[in-house]
């Protein structure tokens, strides 16, 4: 298989000068977006559906057509794995019927995450699989480790694992990770040789690009996040 997908271009030269003052700004500020009612009543929908499962969580945070979600559910037979996307229009396409202990919610991962942190969800096992990477300078606060929401992401604890074709974004999360934590995540190259988790790990490897991974082992820390002011 060969493929030719385009390289991260980007104007930044190593980790971003702010990053320190983002994850610092986002311990000590708390969100205050309203979560939106879609979200809510996604997140009810499938809080009944982990009960009825009575399975420790994996959370595919991102997960696009839900190939990486089938997959992750085959692996962890004993597990229950809740893929989430914004989009219906992905998490529609026909991939063929999802294993039992795996199922498919579109809301807003901004307030999922902080509905799931709020109920004292625990997840096993949390991924962020090939996220929008942001690569131009200024959209730092749009990458997740630049998110007001990066907290929200480590509290839930578990086991993180981040996959990116841009290794820039990989260092930049393992360093937010440490300053947020000063735990010392591991950051590798790896070869997803037959069993790629998404379309887009397929395709970058298939295009000779490499590929970068993190993996943390975080504790469940609610207090991480600071609370809102009335």
């Amino acid at each position: 298989m060969s493929a030719n997908s385009r390289t991260i271009v980007t104007n930044q030269t190593g980790v971003h000068q702010d990053l320190s003052r983002r994850v610092e700004r986002a311990l000590t500020h708390a969100l205050q977006k309203p979560v939106a009612e879609h979200t809510r009543q996604a997140f009810r929908a499938t809080s009944k559906w982990l009960m009825s499962q009575e399975k420790p969580v994996i959370l595919d945070a991102g997960c696009g057509v839900g190939l990486s979600t089938r997959q992750l559910a085959q692996q962890h037979p004993n597990h229950a794995v809740i893929g989430i996307d914004r989009s219906a229009d992905r998490l529609g396409r026909e991939h063929g019927v999802l294993p039992e202990n795996a199922h498919l919610v579109r809301a807003d991962l901004v307030d999922f995450w902080r509905l799931a942190l709020a109920e004292r969800w625990q997840p096993t096992h949390h991924y962020l699989l090939y996220p929008n990477p942001y690569p131009k300078a200024a959209h730092l606060k749009l990458r997740w480790h630049g998110h007001p929401v990066f907290p929200v992401i480590l509290a839930l604890g578990g086991r993180l694992e981040v996959r990116s074709n841009w290794r820039l974004y990989i260092e930049e999360f393992a360093q937010a990770t440490k300053l947020a934590t000063s735990s010392q995540p591991k950051v590798i190259e790896y070869d997803p040789r037959d069993q790629p988790l998404t379309p887009f790990e397929r395709k970058y490897h298939a295009s000779g690009q490499r590929l970068w991974q993190l993996a943390v082992e975080l504790p469940y820390r609610p207090g991480l996040v600071p609370a809102k002011s009335e």
